[in-house]
């Protein structure tokens, strides 16, 4: 019994020292760029990174993406259009109008409630790893103070490319799943997604944006039209 008790003891430890080194490179395939900031904020502990990775995984890695139904989608991509162009006069408003849009998509795709800022992110990055930093500098422009701004915060430039950054989670969240179907008509975007009319209007009075094909905004080409509101 003893000799049966020590094998398995040592197939045990083999077990967990075989899986050990894996779990890094498996987690830094998942996460991508989420697994370098959260080891920096470990201050290089990779140890500890892993471990607050592996437990958001565990609370959201078995989250189902609930399907939009076609008029949300529609209404999704008109209300980010309309804060694109609104950029242009008053980039602090588009860049909050863009954080709560982006919280209410993920809610309606069945991530925790935009009110659990933090939990939201955390489940976002688990699913949408490459993409969820846009989120995040995009909420935190939309919550400093304009004297924060102008003392050397966010300034109009780094709210652009906040709301740069932030369009490829909302591609993404937007994007009919492959179990899906999609839903509607319109011209095809980028990835094979279909696009809307409203969508491509961006800021050229209603007619479709040359530079909106290929996943760029229209104005994130004329940097000198914003004003600071």
């Amino acid at each position: 019994m003893i000799v049966i008790a020590a094998v398995v003891i040592i197939a045990a430890a083999m077990t967990l020292r075989a899986r050990g080194p894996r779990r890094g490179p498996s987690l830094k395939r998942r996460f991508g760029p989420e697994y370098d900031r959260a080891v920096a904020r470990h201050d290089g502990d990779a140890k500890a990174a892993e471990r607050e990775l592996t437990e958001r995984v565990h609370r959201h890695g078995d989250l189902r993406e609930r399907a939009l139904e076609p008029a949300q989608r529609e209404r999704y991509e008109a209300r980010w259009t309309a804060a694109q162009e609104r950029f242009v006069d008053s980039p602090r408003e588009a860049v909050a109008e863009a954080d709560r849009l982006l919280a209410e998509l993920a809610g309606a795709r069945g991530f925790p409630d935009g009110g659990q800022y933090e939990e939201q992110l955390a489940a976002l990055s688990v699913h949408h790893a490459h993409h969820v930093d846009g989120y995040r500098r995009v909420h935190r422009a939309a919550h400093l103070r304009a004297e924060d701004a102008r003392d050397g915060g966010t300034g109009t430039e780094d709210m652009r490319e906040a709301m740069v950054a932030a369009r490829a989670l909302f591609e993404e969240l937007v994007r009919p799943a492959r179990h899906d179907g999609g839903g509607h008509t319109g011209a095809r975007h980028e990835g094979g997604r279909e696009d809307s009319g409203r969508h491509r209007a961006g800021l050229n009075g209603g007619r479709e944006a040359p530079s909106a094909r290929g996943g760029h905004m229209p104005w994130a080409l004329h940097r000198r039209q914003a004003k600071e509101s």
